[in-house]
């Protein structure tokens, strides 16, 4: 089946907890790698990529610490999900590297199929926002 990758579920849990504290409330990286049991060091950079896309702000300083940058209903998980990995992602890796990736991709059978699917899973997260998960 399709899995997110750890680094993606870690955002997720992080943006997700930031997200249930009042507005403007600021959240350290210690606080949600305690509460979740994530890596500290993993979570530091995830909560970078997602500050460096503007879907959170980083605030220095004694009572630093992260909020989000603008409303929950405002913020796609596919959003979330490509400031996280970067690049497009996808069930199989004709899809998200191209063709010259895939030897059988000629004669493949299963690609126009896979196609359809992949879609239907770029819209639900695009059309899912953070709101619905908090």
């Amino acid at each position: 089946m399709i899995r997110l990758s750890k680094k993606v579920e870690y955002g997720l849990i992080a943006i997700r907890h930031i997200a249930t504290k009042p507005a403007g409330e600021i959240v350290t990286a210690k606080e949600i790698a305690d509460t979740y049991g994530i890596p500290y060091e993993l979570l530091s950079k995830v909560l970078q990529k997602l500050t460096k896309s503007g879907l959170i702000a980083s605030h220095q300083g004694m009572r630093g610490g992260y909020a989000l940058a603008r409303p929950p209903v405002e913020i796609p998980v596919s959003l979330i999900i490509s400031a996280i990995e970067g690049t497009r992602q996808a069930i199989v890796q004709c899809l998200s590297e191209g063709p010259q990736t895939c030897t059988v991709f000629t004669v493949c059978t299963i690609k126009s199929p896979l196609t359809k699917v992949q879609a239907n899973i770029e819209r639900a997260f695009s059309t899912m926002n953070l709101s619905e998960i908090v």
